[in-house]
């Protein structure tokens, strides 16, 4: 596991800049993004210190529960006062991303200011865009990692059940509830520490897991029967869904979150790969066992990345070309299969 850490602030110097930090992270953030930004902002009000959380895009409503998301700003909809607060902040942590691309918009605003950037993050291949770094690649979750830099640089005595829930909802979303080959001792110790807090396991999982809407499980039903195929004798599952059958079931952000999952519970499947017609853009999911590179193959054909096991890519090409080229593209990976 590669290890950066050039943090130089403490936490006397962000209580002189209360007010004027920013928490962000990437776009349609997830269970481990918001659960790190949130945690983060929690966890410096714990601490008598004022921060805003920005998000460049909009979010699924599972996550709607996570304590501090009321006061969330979404950069699209309140641009002006985004811009405003950023001109005049002090810090900026960026979250759960290793690129200023991966949030839009509200990058060039965050690098049009003179903010020190903070990265907390634990994707492969950092982009060089920031004045701070709290990094290992390859840990289980950035929500991990906020527990780590808040006892190391900061002080964990003041870590508290309402940021630990924030922080346990990353660690079980970004681990596939601790059964992904990410989760360490470190991850476990983590979650008993946040237990300890008074943090409770199964009110996280309801709050996340347990809050379908019916059109989606009835989505999850018809995508279960209809529309996971196996290729390569059986190795790899291929799975899409049109932009008609999405507007079918109404889906909203968040519907379609773990449906590549089913495709890997799939006997002698080692890849799983949804494919997805959002209009604007064909998106990709990828999850593998063992020792299929996810993240190299996503980077390498569909402008990609993230772990070794689960990664993301996206496509300008219609829903056709984009699966035509992952059946191509799959078979010179065969010798990982």
């Amino acid at each position: 596991m590669l290890v950066f850490d050039t943090i130089s602030h403490d936490l006397d110097t962000l209580r002189k800049n209360s007010g004027k930090i920013i928490i962000t992270a990437h776009h349609k953030p997830d269970g481990d993004a918001m659960g790190s930004s949130l945690g983060l902002y929690n966890y410096f009000k714990a601490a008598g210190i004022e921060s805003t959380v920005i998000m460049p895009t909009d979010y699924s409503d599972f996550l709607h529960w996570i304590p501090g998301n009321d006061s969330v700003l979404i950069y699209p909809e309140e641009t002006e006062k985004c811009d405003s607060l950023i001109k005049d902040a002090s810090y900026v942590y960026c979250l759960d991303f290793n690129a200023m691309g991966r949030i839009n918009e509200l990058g060039v605003s965050i690098q049009s200011g003179e903010a020190k950037v903070v990265i907390i993050d634990h994707h492969r291949d950092p982009q060089d865009f920031d004045d701070e770094r709290f990094l290992e690649i390859g840990a289980s979750s950035t929500c991990e990692l906020i527990y780590k830099y808040v006892n190391k640089h900061l002080d964990g005595s003041l870590f508290d059940k309402i940021a630990g829930e924030c922080i346990y909802t990353g660690l079980i979303t970004d681990t596939g509830s601790f059964r992904f080959g990410s989760t360490t001792s470190d991850t476990l110790q983590t979650a008993s520490d946040l237990m300890k807090l008074g943090v409770v396991p199964d009110k996280i999982y309801r709050s996340l897991f347990d809050q379908n809407r019916l059109e989606r499980l009835q989505l999850l039903g018809y995508f279960l029967a209809n529309k996971i195929e196996l290729i390569e004798d059986g190795k790899v599952a291929l799975a899409h869904l049109t932009l008609e059958e999405l507007e079918k079931y109404n889906v909203k952000t968040g519907d379609t979150e773990g449906f590549v999952n089913y495709g890997l519970g799939i006997k002698g499947v080692q890849i799983s790969a949804l494919i997805i017609d959002r209009g604007y853009l064909v998106k990709m999911s990828f999850r593998s066992s063992d020792k299929f590179p996810c993240n190299e193959f996503s980077a390498e054909y569909f402008n990609g990345g993230g772990h070794k096991n689960a990664a993301g890519g996206a496509s300008k090409e219609d829903l056709d070309a984009t699966i035509s080229k992952f059946r191509n593209a799959i078979t010179t990976y065969r010798k990982h299969l």
